[in-house]
């Protein structure tokens, strides 16, 4: 299959590369580990990839308003290469992209050609007012307040008076965007920096991406004209906001890959070269098996599901926010595993890990805020659950099951087997839940996120694994795995998920009981024989990913030491 939409692959590749000299240059690695001590942003760099230094910016605007006309396909592997060189950084540049959304999404022509106009050929940075300290992420709890300005009967204004929190750019963005509760419901205003009212706090102290700004904004009578008004109508705001959750928690899911492989990457040049009792760590499955494998495993799942949802945005499916439950399924595995990946780098460096100059122990502070913004990983399991809960409801039971037998033409190494296992059981789970109408248990549906997350996500593997087998990989795709290792890779993980689906499923659905209840078997329902039998093979590929990260034929030698 080829990508089309957005940057053809040698624009693509040539922005990388682009931004990886410009990094290198700007960024080295001395001068991140300052400013991360110093907590300070690198305003001067953050504006120079957005000008024409770089133009990094370019990527996110549409060709029509003096963009590149990026795809999402393009921003998720741009987000993930910055990320790989500081998350924090990466959150500036990508502020000014989530702060032009509701522009992009709901403005008038006119409004989009004058702001988005103005990112492309100035390289302005934008902020995205939503949060508030009371509200979190409930974007429906707003206090801050937009009331209409009148003269000679007609409306010229609006007074927006309010607090934001958590605000990245908040105190260098030119323009923020700032939700607001008009007489008609939520609205978004357009607010320039220097317009009487609008201040900011001092930036926050915080405990990661210090390399980015965060500040809290405050709005105390602010007079913006009504042209300001995104869209020209009032209470469209929540619908707008909720029209590009799909791709903005793609670009964040990126950052979690990003940070997640950066660790991992320091780690494995660690272990290759650290030599314990004789023999160098890349050699004990103690320490690979543990701390670098599994880690692997669970950030390429997360990239293929990423890659599949960002090829369906780029084919249009993603209008009015049709895939917000897949970029909530992204977001969430990728950067649970980012986070995890990189506690474990830090592991994997012994007492190395814990200092300053190995850069794993930031990574893990950067990438650590991947879970908490843009939806934290609680509102994105409870997203989650949500959505495929009615699925399951509507299709009468048949939605995962369905999406099992879809996979069962697929080749048996690809992982396709086990990953259906883990649909049935999830299945079965949902069938359980039902019943004993156990969703009531606000823990049980949070947890079922996380079930149902894991089996769609090794279904989305199993296809990547046979999509790169057959050379029918999207054209932007990466490509750091061989075919074969790839496979082993997706059947890792699908077994994974089946044992999840069908273990923690069963300990929900029993747990939701106040006592056993012996007239009824819920493991009856699932194959738990068949999943157990499924982790057969699971040491042997192990193994064969490991020996494809330290790029030896060989196999693991079992250690013990």
């Amino acid at each position: 299959m080829t990508t089309t939409t957005g940057l053809d692959r040698d624009t693509l590749d040539m922005m990388l590369s682009s931004l990886d000299d410009f990094l290198a240059q700007h960024l080295p690695e001395s001068r991140r580990l300052e400013l991360d001590h110093e907590d300070t942003c690198p305003e001067d760099t953050v504006r120079a990839m957005c000008g024409d230094d770089l133009g990094v910016h370019l990527v996110f605007i549409p060709e029509e308003y003096g963009g590149l006309g990026g795809g999402a396909f393009d921003s998720y592997r741009l987000c993930e290469r910055m990320a790989r060189i500081d998350i924090g950084v990466a959150t500036s540049v990508f502020a000014t992209f989530l702060g032009s959304d509701p522009i992009l999404v709901g403005a008038t022509r006119e409004q989009r050609k004058e702001w988005l106009g103005r990112i492309a050929e100035q390289g302005i940075l934008f902020a995205y007012g939503a949060t508030e300290p009371e509200a979190g992420s409930d974007l429906g709890a707003l206090t801050t307040t937009a009331t209409p300005v009148e003269t000679d009967g007609r409306i010229t204004g609006y007074r927006l008076t309010g607090r934001k929190q958590w605000i990245s750019n908040g105190s260098i963005a030119d323009v923020s965007t700032i939700l607001a509760l008009a007489p008609g419901g939520p609205s978004w205003f357009v607010v320039e920096r220097g317009t009487p009212g609008f201040s900011t706090a001092p930036p926050e102290d915080k405990h990661g991406i210090r390399l980015s700004n965060t500040a809290a904004l405050f709005l105390d009578d602010v007079v913006v004209p009504v042209e300001n008004l995104i869209g020209r109508v009032e209470g469209r705001g929540l619908v707008q906001a909720q029209q590009v959750f799909g791709y903005t928690r793609v670009m964040v899911a990126a950052f979690g890959l990003g940070g997640g492989w950066e660790a991992v990457d320091r780690a494995i040049a660690y272990s290759a070269n650290r030599i314990q009792g004789g023999t160098p760590l890349a050699r004990k499955q103690g320490y690979t098996h543990k701390l670098i494998v599994p880690h692997v495993v669970r950030l390429e799942a997360a990239r293929a599901f990423l890659e599949e949802t960002s090829g369906r945005l780029d084919a249009g499916e993603g209008a009015d926010g049709a895939l917000n439950t897949e970029g909530a399924i992204a977001k969430y595995l990728a950067t649970e595993a980012g986070n995890a990946a990189a506690e474990a780098a830090i592991q994997a460096h012994g007492g190395y890990g814990y200092t300053r100059p190995y850069q794993v122990e930031k990574i893990k502070r950067d990438v650590r805020i991947t879970t908490i913004y843009e939806g934290t990983s609680e509102i994105l399991e409870m997203t989650i659950a949500r959505d495929r809960w009615q699925q399951h409801l509507k299709t009468a039971g048949r939605y995962h099951r369905d999406a099992a037998r879809e996979l069962a033409g697929l080749p048996g190494d690809s992982g396709a087997p086990a990953a259906a296992l883990a649909l049935e059981c999830l299945g079965a789970v949902l069938d359980a839940c039902r019943t004993g109408r156990l969703t009531r248990n606000q823990h049980v549906l949070l947890r079922l996120g996380e079930l149902i997350a894991y089996a769609e996500t090794a279904a989305a593997l199993a296809r990547r694994a046979v999509a790169a087998a057959a050379g029918t990989l999207p054209e932007k795709a990466d490509r750091r795995f061989a075919p074969a290792t790839l496979a082993a890779i997706s059947r890792v993980f699908a077994r994974e998920a089946a044992l999840k689906a069908a273990e923690e499923g069963l300990r929900l659905v029993v747990g939701a009981q106040p006592a056993p209840d012996p007239h009824a078997d819920p493991s009856a329902a699932l194959p738990l024989d068949r999943v157990r039998a499924a982790q057969a093979g699971l040491l042997a590929d192990l193994d064969a990913i490991a020996a494809a990260l330290y790029d030896r034929e060989d196999s693991l030698e079992a250690a013990s030491s």
